[in-house]
């Protein structure tokens, strides 16, 4: 772990030090997720830093701890691959494709329930306490989905880190990752595409609980994009 530490590009050593910073200050300034994670566009809490903000909050040590377990272990080796100025471009990126996806799903969800994606107009809202109350004829089902996508903030890089995993499949196709709970090697190739069809899956069947699983698939979209965009060959490292 020391030499992995060690031997960290600079962008993702600046990376994993504001992560760690940001979560502390989170664990000791507890409302620090209501300011800087990000709110859906229509609601009276979200405001325009929470586009990059978001990405350094995370909602306890468990889900920083993976992704900046992934930070380190892929971020070092695409930094090298693109450059600084152009990785951190590329990690940004990502984070806020992953907005792109899930704002459009949320947006899709209010659009269902109340004819419009702007159903501000139809809530009453705490600003103090994030609650939120509606005056909407819908379902209890209904309603806590509007509370759910007016009231609670998202956060965490699992957005961006997910554009690094894809980037890392796209680059090193044939590199064998070895994982803890698989007692073989798996190819890249084969298991980045079959994490980002999980993640699918359970977007779309709301299995998943609060995890925003869309918002790691369009993290994944974007950074292939991008790779096309900057025309970087497939498995062209490797």
């Amino acid at each position: 772990m020391n030499n992995i530490l060690s031997n960290l590009t600079p962008v993702v050593k600046n990376l994993l030090i504001i992560n760690v910073v940001c979560f502390i200050g989170s664990a000791i300034f507890t409302q620090a997720p209501r300011f800087f994670g990000v709110f859906y566009p229509d609601s009276p809490f979200f405001h325009i830093w929470q586009l990059i903000t978001y990405m350094f909050m995370h909602g306890g040590f468990g889900h920083i701890f993976f992704n900046m377990f992934a930070l380190v272990m892929f971020g070092p080796i695409i930094e090298q691959v693109l450059g600084s100025k152009r990785f951190i471009n590329f990690y940004l990126i990502c984070g806020l494709g992953a907005l792109v996806l899930q704002y459009g799903v949320q947006a899709a969800e209010v659009y269902n329930i109340a004819g419009t994606v702007r159903a501000s107009e139809f809530l009453n809202f705490d600003m103090l306490s994030n609650r939120v109350s509606s005056n909407l004829d819908v379902t209890q089902d209904q309603f806590n989905t509007l509370a759910s996508i007016y009231g609670t903030p998202l956060v965490g890089a699992s957005g961006a880190i997910y554009g690094l995993l894809l980037a890392f499949g796209f680059l090193f196709p044939n590199m064998s990752l070895y994982l803890m709970f698989i007692p073989i090697p798996i190819k890249a190739k084969f298991f980045i595409p079959i994490l980002i069809l999980i993640e699918i899956y359970l977007g779309f069947s709301n299995s998943g609980g609060s995890i925003a699983h869309l918002a790691h698939v369009g993290g994944a979209l974007f950074a292939y994009i991008l790779l096309k965009i900057w025309r970087i060959k497939r498995g062209s490292m490797y």
